[in-house]
């Protein structure tokens, strides 16, 4: 089922740019390579959920790596609005 779900992710990121680049709306560098990173999540995450171990190590460490993404996405973002990148 999360494997159906990252495929129709996928199709549904490259028919937008697609659509986008039909109607001549410009779209930014960092807009291509932030929808790859999200589709190449949803398939890693699928990977991970369809692993042979426990379900609740799976949920636990969803939570763990969940956190941690939020938090470097955080510290990222102050640092661009510092000036820092």
């Amino acid at each position: 089922m999360m494997i159906a779900v990252a495929v129709l992710a996928s199709l549904a990121f490259v028919g937008w740019l697609i659509y986008r680049a039909v109607k001549r709306k410009p779209f930014k560098a960092y807009v291509v390579s932030y929808g790859v990173a999200c589709v190449a999540g949803v398939f890693t995450y699928a990977f991970f959920l369809n692993m042979d171990i426990p379900q609740l190590v799976k949920i636990v460490a969803s939570i763990f790596l969940g956190m941690a993404l939020i938090v470097l996405a955080a510290y990222l973002q102050r640092r661009r609005q510092l000036g820092g990148l």
